[in-house]
C-alpha cells in the first residue's frame, strides 16, 4: 500500500494511445474531500488522462504509477475501478443500443447502493422522467446527455468521480440545473458541506470555477501539469492572457 493520504495520487505517469504518446511524465495528486479542475488547450492531455485513470485499454501505461486510496490500480481493469468507487462521465458517451436508463439505475438499487424513494427523487431532480424507458443516451441532445450522466454517477455515489467537459453544449437555461446536479455528486451531507467526495473536472469554461467552490486548479501542458494554483486565480490568468500565454510561462520555467 502506499500511504500519502491522497485519495488520488499518480506518479510520473507515460501513456500511449495508439502510436502517439498523450501523458508524458505526469505528477497529479487530490487529497481526500477535495475536487480539482482540469484546464488546458485541445490536445494537452485532459481527457487521455481521465479515460486513464478509468482504465479505458486503449490508454496503455508505459511508466509511473497510479493510486486510489493507497492502492496500486495502474494495471487494474477498468470494471474492477468501477467496484471500488471510481466513475467517470464522459464528453461524448455512447448510445447503448437495448439498455434501458431505468435498468442501469435499478442495478444501483438492486446492490443496495441507493433505496427506490431516494432514486425517484434524483430523476426528478434531473428532469429525466420522460427518458427512463429509453435506451441510454439514444436521440437525447447535449444538455440531456449531461443530466443523464450525472444522474447515473449520483445513483452510483462514487467515492471519486470526473468530469469531462460537463457544461459544454449546454445552454444556458440548463446550465443552473447542471451546476446543482454536480454539487450534489460531490456533498456528503447537505448539512455539512465542507465534507465532500472527492473528483476531477475537465472544462473549458468559467462557468463551474465560478459557481462551485473548487479546491485547486491545474494546468495541462504537453501531457503534464505544466502549473498548479488557486482555481479562481489560474482562471483569471487565462481569460486575461489565453492558453498561449500560459504555455508560454510554463515553457519557459521547464
Amino acid at each position: 500500500m502506499h500511504n500519502s493520504g491522497n485519495i488520488l495520487e499518480i506518479t510520473n505517469l507515460v501513456v500511449q494511445a495508439g502510436d502517439k504518446r498523450v501523458i508524458d511524465g505526469l505528477d497529479l495528486a487530490v487529497p481526500c474531500g477535495e475536487v480539482h479542475v482540469l484546464l488546458g488547450p485541445n490536445g494537452s492531455g485532459k481527457t487521455s488522462l481521465m479515460m486513464t485513470i478509468m482504465g479505458f485499454s486503449n490508454y496503455k501505461v508505459i511508466a509511473g504509477r497510479i493510486y486510489f486510496k493507497g492502492r496500486d490500480i495502474t494495471e487494474l481493469p477498468i470494471h474492477e475501478r468501477a467496484r471500488i468507487g471510481i466513475a467517470i462521465a464522459q464528453q461524448r458517451p455512447p448510445s447503448i443500443d437495448g439498455v434501458k436508463l431505468r435498468s442501469v439505475l435499478n442495478y444501483q438499487i438492486e446492490k443496495g447502493v441507493v433505496d427506490t424513494l431516494r432514486l425517484d427523487a434524483l430523476v426528478k431532480e434531473a428532469d429525466m422522467e420522460e427518458f427512463l424507458f429509453r435506451p441510454v443516451n439514444e436521440g437525447l441532445s447535449g444538455g440531456e446527455i449531461k443530466r443523464s450522466e450525472l444522474l447515473q454517477l449520483l445513483a452510483a455515489s462514487p467515492e471519486f468521480s470526473m468530469l469531462d467537459e460537463p457544461d459544454s453544449g449546454v445552454d444556458i437555461d440548463a446550465l443552473g440545473r447542471i451546476r446543482g446536479l454536480i454539487r450534489n455528486l460531490f456533498a456528503l451531507d447537505e448539512r455539512h458541506p465542507v465534507k465532500r467526495r472527492a473528483g476531477l473536472i475537465i472544462t473549458h469554461s468559467g462557468n463551474i470555477i465560478n459557481h462551485m467552490n473548487l479546491d485547486k486548479a491545474h494546468i495541462m501542458h504537453q501531457g503534464r501539469i505544466g502549473c498548479s494554483g488557486n482555481p479562481n486565480l489560474v482562471l483569471d490568468r487565462i481569460t486575461r492572457f489565453s492558453y498561449e500565454s500560459c504555455s508560454r510561462c510554463i515553457g519557459e520555467v521547464e
